[in-house]
């Protein structure tokens, strides 16, 4: 990557172990038939990466492209850069193509369950940059008091926004969990009872530390601030992650969904 924004990436986020491994180009020359990366700066023989390296001449100029981060879910495909938690199922979601959301089906949580590290079905994707806001606007469509839908920034530590169905409306709430991986159990840290069933949730994601803030808004326009900040963590070999999910109660009758009309993310 031989932009500044991937230059400062790589000098100053490549030990912050929740930004994931850092993807960028090396130069790489010919040595007796033998491919030599990056520059050798002392004349030994061997390759040193490098953070800057001019651009080769490919006799044409392209414009700056970004891998998919945004999704507008108004295809019959996700985009690439989404990931589910584990190996996925056609039963956890179902793309509404002309109505232009996703649909993901409140998957039934274990009987045993104490925290999202074993939910299958979170749609999460990589933290695309240093300092980022993902948003999403969402709508529960249930009459189950046991299910949720929200925004989550999972890792070995996670914090959530939970969207639930109560007796006379929604509640909104915040929690943590550290030591996910530990089998540890979520602290509920804020709540906020919501009247509409259709609510935007935001964090935003502040480097070095990748700090994570969370609010949430009924218009799309006024965000409100929640709960508390919260350290993002990696997960298992990967980065910290950020995405959506559909759940209720083990015991919970089949049923209910949440519709995400979109996921934005502004840098």
């Amino acid at each position: 990557m031989t932009t500044q924004t991937g230059e400062d990436w790589f000098i100053h986020f490549q030990d912050k172990e929740a930004y994931g491994r850092v993807v960028h180009l090396q130069p790489v020359t010919w040595v007796n038939d033998w491919p030599m990366m990056g520059i050798d700066k002392d004349g030994d023989g061997t390759g040193e990466p490098v953070v800057k390296y001019k651009k080769p001449n490919i006799g044409k100029t392209y414009s700056k492209v970004m891998p998919e981060e945004s999704d507008e879910f108004n295809t019959d495909q996700l985009g690439l850069q989404w990931q589910w938690h584990a190996n996925p199922h056609l039963v956890w979601s179902a793309l509404m193509p002309g109505k232009n959301y996703l649909r993901l089906f409140a998957l039934p949580r274990s009987e045993s369950f104490v925290n999202h590290w074993e939910t299958p079905n979170l749609l999460l994707q990589k933290f695309p940059a240093p300092d980022f806001t993902a948003t999403t606007k969402v709508t529960l469509e249930t009459t189950d008091t046991t299910q949720m839908a929200g925004l989550i920034i999972m890792g070995r530590n996670y914090s959530s926004l939970n969207f639930t169905k109560i007796t006379d409306g929604f509640e909104l709430m915040q929690v943590i969990c550290n030591q996910a991986d530990k089998v540890k159990k979520e602290e509920i840290i804020a709540t906020k009872t919501i009247k509409e069933k259709t609510i935007y949730l935001r964090v935003h994601i502040a480097s070095p530390e990748a700090t994570c803030t969370f609010s949430y808004s009924t218009d799309g326009k006024n965000f409100t601030s929640i709960g508390k900040a919260f350290t993002a963590v990696p997960g298992g070999w990967i980065g910290a992650k950020v995405g959506i999910f559909s759940s209720k109660n083990a015991r919970s009758a089949r049923g209910g969904y949440a519709d995400f009309d979109w996921f934005r993310i502004e840098k």
